[in-house]
């Protein structure tokens, strides 16, 4: 799809030509410092953290803008990212899709500055060094932490930190440069920086202090015990829909705005950060802009990742296998929405302890009406997309919870079922499916043995520890696979709804 050749290319020299329905930033972004350094700039962080930012500089005053955000690729893939925000002075669009159809564009001016460390390594210990960093952040996706799933313990077998580990080596994970600049800080007499994952985990802040400084143990012990004594690792539940951007998208903003932007981002009107006041040497003013700041985080992200995420995992195999590609169209089919509902109320939900000020059924109408959203058009491709982090983390929890409370399980059961059903790699009509996971060909493996053995997808420890031996959950998922074979995911679907 081509771009509106009469478009506005998106620079700060253009910012006062755009459009006047496109909202610009209130403050000047070249006056703003950087105090936040962050791996892994993605869709979501620009949807979320960096719009908070850009949110509270607009406020004024001379202390937000010592928050700008210094973001870091440290991936092949991540060049993509560093070159079109430096192509236009860290700037870009988020484009927020209302149900009915309007859109809202809005300039965010709050990253400051990309590197790609592959190429200048020295240039991000350099800026993580500067005292006036103050947080380093983290969008790492959920399997970035490297935890082992059996015994939540560092997993140190990726190349990246194999290399990290060796003597002298120049950092090239985020594992690596948080370590080396932490230790840079320590000899210079300079405070340690908050470390704050921003990622879809249980305990994010938690699992980044204990795979971090594991890390850190097998390079300098001393330095580990260091970081235990003074690094701050917050926790936080972050919540917001970002699907991801299409040339559609792209295309759509140049024509109907007449902003020429490499990269902008979409998103849902709805948006949420929950986080633990606990910060090393100072934090942004967030609660101003709308962050809960909390001392306990648990019964937020406990709610976020028992009701949303496990809902997104319970739609998106059924949902592709009914011939549906789009989240929005699942949500918006009755019987789908009542499966949903059927998770949430009766599993999901009463693993949870009480979460303040939180209505959890007023919570889950909420969840199914974003999810119904047809604008944001998140797909269901991207929600099935590595599986074997986020099934352990947010679906297993409430399965075992359930099994130990004699709590009832058929749907969770059917969630996973409809995973290793989905893991065959063909859909009901025998077309392919791109299975994308870092397991990739284990679970494609243990997919293709369900023909002699319904339970060999449940037998990876690593996956399920042990649910393959309580005969409650097996007898349930068996049935539910079995039926998915014999007769299809919507009547399924509707066998368990409706009894």
């Amino acid at each position: 799809m081509t771009v509106n050749p009469g478009a506005t290319p998106l620079s700060l020299s253009t910012l006062g030509e755009l459009d006047d329905r496109v909202a610009v930033p209130a403050y000047d972004p070249a006056s703003v410092t950087t105090g936040i350094v962050h791996f892994g700039v993605g869709g979501f962080h620009r949807a979320h953290q960096a719009m908070y930012l850009d949110s509270l500089m607009n406020e004024g005053g001379a202390d937000a803008l010592t928050w700008g955000i210094c973001g870091v690729g440290v991936l092949p893939h991540d060049r993509r990212i560093v070159d079109a925000l430096n192509g236009q002075d860290g700037l870009y669009t988020l484009v927020v899709k209302h149900p009915d159809g309007r859109r809202e564009p809005r300039v965010i001016g709050s990253i400051r500055r990309m590197i790609f460390a592959p190429e200048d390594p020295q240039a991000v210990l350099e800026v993580m060094g500067d005292p006036a960093t103050r947080i380093v952040s983290l969008t790492i996706t959920e399997g970035g932490y490297l935890v082992n799933q059996v015994t939540g313990e560092f997993d140190p077998s990726d190349p990246g930190i194999q290399h990290d580990l060796q003597e002298g080596a120049t950092p090239s994970t985020a594992f690596g440069f948080i370590v080396a600049a932490l230790a840079a800080r320590r000899a210079a007499g300079t405070p340690p920086f908050t470390v704050n994952s921003c990622d879809n985990l249980p305990g994010n802040g938690d699992v980044a202090r204990k795979m971090i400084t594991a890390f850190a143990r097998l390079k300098d012990p001393e330095l580990a015990d260091w970081m235990d004594r003074e690094v701050a690792f917050p926790n936080c539940m972050v919540d917001r829909i970002t699907p991801v951007t299409t040339q559609e998208d792209t295309a759509a903003l140049a024509e109907e705005f007449g902003v020429a932007d490499a990269w902008p981002v979409v998103t849902e009107p709805f948006t949420q950060w929950v986080l633990e006041d606990h910060f090393t040497d100072g934090r942004p003013a967030y609660e101003d802009v709308g962050v809960q700041i909390v001392e306990d985080v648990v019964p937020f992200e406990l709610m976020k990742l028992r009701m949303l995420n496990s809902s997104h995992q319970a739609l998106c195999y059924v949902g592709y296998l009914s011939g549906y590609r789009y989240a929005h169209e699942v949500c918006q089919d009755p019987l789908f929405v009542d499966f949903l509902h059927g998770y949430m109320a009766t599993e999901g939900a009463p693993t949870l302890p009480p979460v303040p000020g939180t209505d959890l059924d007023a919570y889950r109408h909420t969840l199914i009406e974003r999810f119904a959203n047809p604008e944001v058009r998140d797909t269901l491709a991207r929600l099935c997309q590595e599986s074997s982090d986020r099934i352990p983390k947010w679906l297993v929890p409430v399965i075992r919870d359930n099994l130990a409370h004699d709590g009832p399980i058929d749907y969770s059961a059917l969630v996973v079922a409809s995973w290793a059903r989905y893991a065959e790699g063909r859909d009901e009509q025998g077309e392919p499916i791109e299975v994308v996971d870092r397991l990739k060909d284990r679970v494609m493996a243990a997919a293709a043995r369900q023909a002699e053995d319904p339970l060999a997808f449940l037998r990876d420890p690593d996956l399920f520890g042990d649910l393959v031996e309580h005969e409650r959950f097996t007898t349930a998922y068996a049935a539910a696979l079995e039926s998915l074979h014999s007769r299809g995911a919507r009547a399924t679907v509707e066998a368990l709804v409706r009894r």
